[in-house]
């Protein structure tokens, strides 16, 4: 029997005793029970714990079981208040924080030197109580996770299984970016992710902070910054983001908001590291302080996404305006390391400006890469001077760094593996690898979103280490972060989307060396609920159902699929809502036509995904919507957001913003006479920098334009073409006749050059 049939199969008697009980699978790993009749229900640990032995037995809790943390031991106090405000969340009994005291019958935290590591701990387990043993309070705080964990892995449980647990991280740099720059997350927001980090043993909160969209961080000396920085005008779909039409996008953290998080994130052992972009991504600070910019002049904070071409001027007033930056950066942020970015730094104005040249010159530089190197380093010496790290994107490596400068690599893993090599220390952080607003999937219901896909199993088996460091140097890998850019991130709902649950399979990859993707599935319908108690609005794709229908003569056969394969689907085709028990998914449905689909995924009783709902017709066999149809050139594209209506959903576009052209593959037209294509009108706020000049045009026929339809190839003369005119500039459907017989690719383009809006297409509908 598999994995999956054996946990489906026990679930439906709320047994798991054999699924999966092996070394490889530690967290799910049995030991000491006496017989087929004393079954051992599996743990969802997440992430997996180094070492766990299983007993027979539990330890129940109950009202005013006590929580013994040493005298005296202020750090190990806070660990038990936490621990019993977890409990109280999950169960709703009250735990009592007692000052010392016998053991029996309690949890028990306790200060054990001979355990190593500040993040090391061990857990024992027995009927009579709990016992957590680590040398810092670090470590009693994860057992503390451990042992919530161990208590909420089965429904409605108020005992601990009886187990020894010997666990430590593989990595030091476990982590998290968030960018409040282009979108602005509230403390309250930003608190309920660093909970979730802390729940699974993450301890990097790395805080993007200021961009060219803005400047989020109160500086007292700069009062501009935030002032000017801090607001933008509000386009697209950030206009229902404000409230009011033509009020300015605006958010700000004061000095006070900032001391907050740092305190509440050091509750929780998470070190919280600021980034302040430099020398580029400045267009906001630009904007509040054109004197600090290379040509004085000031402007706009930006509304487009991409590469701006506002740089900082490498001049002696600037570097005092960084450092008073820093300076008071540094006193809100207790962290070793600051980020300073260092990333997508066009130097088309260093290039032009004379007084730039002249400094190059002086200062025996050759080029600007090699400037943007020496501007990097005065920065790295200034932070070493006040016992700090730097820390900046991998392109900081293209000039002499300090020995002391760690790299985050994002432009995938050569950054990792040549600053390794040089002997500089690595965080992983590559694209698309471990970017979260990457969509998760193709579902239909997928949101706004970079392409290409990346699911929750393609971040589970992504290795922090390269295999191109060698293993001497494998020691400068502190460890890996997932990050969240948040262009399309604008609200703390898309953000805990993009983030759950594949944040936690980042976090067992960072915490331990085991890797076993189905054993961690496994465990996922018990985070799922955790996050589901949580209100965390954690994506249900890697579980949602697909369908494929294609037509059967006068039927049509529809398949039902999940990305994970986790649990059996079961559908309904009366309107309601499937249960458990509603007929199974085995084979291909026929169905008649018209029928609604409907189809979730279970494991037991539990509901693995919200249902997804299907009409299955003789005009749906016949349409496409955008996010459904492939693009025409190697760009993954992105799922872009409409700005109407600025109340109520708005509908998701898959498009190429450097050429927008689609295919259908595979079109049977016999009898298609008509097509009908929806369109509308985006902003096209996207700063391509030296890229523009692969924006694909189209010569338009017409002065608006025009959709036009060919066979096969995306050359030659359209089968049809829709003009763009009867759009109005906005949304609308266009109608039209196509001409063609037989099996075909479709290859629908957009005539004309995009700016500063462009056309996007909604469903794509043939009629006989």
């Amino acid at each position: 029997m598999n994995k999956y049939a054996c946990v489906l199969a026990m679930m439906a008697v709320g047994m798991l005793a054999a699924c999966a009980m092996s070394p490889n699978n530690p967290s799910h790993a049995a030991a000491g029970a006496t017989g087929p009749g004393d079954a051992i229900a599996p743990l969802s640990l997440v992430p997996a714990v180094a070492r766990l032995d299983r007993h027979a037995g539990s330890f129940a809790l109950r009202e005013g079981t006590r929580i013994v943390a040493p005298a005296g031991d202020e750090g190990a106090h806070r660990v038990a208040q936490y621990l019993a405000d977890r409990i109280k969340r999950s169960t709703g009994m009250q735990l009592t924080v007692a000052d010392g005291g016998d053991a029996k019958g309690a949890i028990v935290l306790a200060s054990d030197p001979a355990i190593e590591g500040e993040e090391a701990y061990a857990l024992d387990v027995t009927s009579d109580g709990a016992t957590i043993r680590a040398s810092r309070s670090h470590g009693l705080f994860y057992g503390a996770i451990t042992l919530w964990q161990a208590l909420t892995a089965q429904p409605d449980s108020h005992a601990v299984p009886a187990m020894h647990v010997d666990d430590a991280p593989r990595f030091a740099w476990r982590g998290l970016m968030v960018d409040s720059a282009r979108h602005f997350q509230t403390t309250d927001e930003l608190r309920k992710i660093i909970d979730q980090m802390a729940l699974l043993k993450l301890n990097t909160f790395h805080w993007h902070l200021t961009d060219d969209q803005a400047w989020r961080i109160e500086i007292k000396k700069y009062p501009d910054l935030t002032r000017i920085g801090g607001c933008r005008k509000a386009l697209g779909p950030d206009a229902a983001l404000v409230e009011e039409p033509g009020k300015p996008y605006c958010g700000v953290y004061t000095q006070d908001d900032v001391q907050g998080i740092v305190a509440y994130a050091a509750e929780r052992y998470i070190t919280v590291v600021p980034e302040i972009e430099m020398p580029g991504h400045a267009q906001a600070a630009i904007a509040s302080y054109p004197q600090f910019g290379v040509t004085k002049k000031r402007p706009a904070v930006s509304t487009d996404w991409g590469v701006m071409p506002y740089l900082y001027s490498p001049s002696d007033k600037t570097f005092t305006f960084m450092e008073n930056v820093l300076d008071e950066v540094m006193a809100l942020f207790p962290s070793t390391y600051i980020h300073v970015g260092g990333d997508e730094a066009i130097k088309d104005q260093w290039q032009a400006s004379k007084a730039v040249q002249a400094q190059m010159k002086q200062l025996g530089i050759t080029n600007e890469e090699k400037l943007q190197g020496w501007f990097i380093a005065r920065i790295g010496a200034y932070l070493d001077e006040h016992g700090r790290r730097l820390i900046g994107w991998d392109e900081i490596l293209d000039g002499d760094v300090p020995a002391s400068a760690a790299v985050m690599s994002w432009r995938g893993t050569k950054g990792a593996v040549i600053a390794a090599n040089k002997g500089h220390d690595v965080v992983l952080a590559p694209a698309p690898d471990l970017y979260l607003d990457n969509v998760q999937s193709r579902l239909p219901d997928e949101v706004p979103g970079r392409m290409p896909v990346i699911t929750l199993e393609a971040l589970y088996h992504f290795e922090p280490v390269p295999s191109e460091i060698s293993a001497e140097n494998a020691k400068h890998v502190l460890g890996a972060e997932a990050t969240i850019f948040a262009e399309q991130t604008p609200t703390a709902a898309r953000v805990e989307h993009a983030a759950f649950p594949r944040l936690a399979a980042l976090a067992e990859r960072t915490w331990t060396n085991q890797a076993d993707w189905q054993d961690f599935l496994a465990r996922m319908p018990a985070q799922m609920a955790r996050f589901k108690n949580d209100d965390i609005k954690a994506a249900d794709t890697a579980f949602g159902v697909a369908f494929e229908a294609t037509a059967n003569g006068d039927k049509a056969m529809v398949k039902l699929s999940t990305q994970t394969g986790l649990g059996s689907i079961h559908y309904t085709i009366d309107g309601s809502t499937p249960v458990a028990n509603s007929p199974a998914y085995t084979a291909p449905i026929d169905v008649p036509l018209p029928t609604t689909l409907m189809a979730t995924a279970f494991i037991g009783e539990q509901a693995l995904a919200q249902p997804r709902t299907q009409v299955v017709d003789a005009a749906s066999l016949l349409r496409r919507d955008s996010t459904a149809l492939e693009l025409c050139t190697d760009s993954n594209g992105s799922r872009q957001e409409a700005a109407l209506p600025v109340d109520g959903p708005r509908r998701t576009h898959f498009v190429d913003i450097m050429n927008t052209c689609w295919r259908w593959k595979g079109v049977d037209l016999t009898g298609v006479r008509h097509i009908a294509i929806e369109v509308d009108r985006l902003p096209w706020n996207f700063a391509l920098a030296h890229e523009i000049k692969n924006v694909v045009t189209r010569p338009k026929h017409s002065k608006a334009g025009e959709v036009e339809v060919r066979l096969d190839s995306c050359e030659g003369e359209p089968a049809a073409s829709l003009g763009l005119a009867a759009a109005h500039d906005g949304k609308a459907t266009l109608t039209g006749d196509l001409q063609g017989e037989g099996t075909h690719d479709l290859c629908i383009v957009v005539t004309g050059k995009p700016g500063p809006t462009f056309w996007v297409l909604g469903n794509v509908q043939l009629q006989r």
